[in-house]
């Protein structure tokens, strides 16, 4: 099961005026992708995989990471 959760964040506005830059210069992404392959990169590069449910979070968010990575257009 694939599961969607909705955040609702504040950035700070040279973050989100970078973002709507980047979203302009490139039409196959959209904020949703943004912010999923940013927050599971944050979450391998902090995470700990020392123990087994560790591990298998690290495991799912290198899956996420990836798939939304390379995710092709419709």
């Amino acid at each position: 099961m694939n599961a969607t959760v909705s955040i609702l964040a504040e950035i700070p506005e040279t973050l989100h005026e970078s973002l709507k830059t980047y979203l302009e210069t490139h039409p196959d992404w959209d904020q949703d992708r943004v912010f999923s392959a940013a927050l599971s990169l944050f979450l391998l590069q902090n995470g700990d995989s020392g123990t087994p449910e560790a591990s298998k979070s690290y495991r799912q968010a290198a899956r996420v990471y990836l798939e939304t990575l390379f995710q092709h257009p419709v």
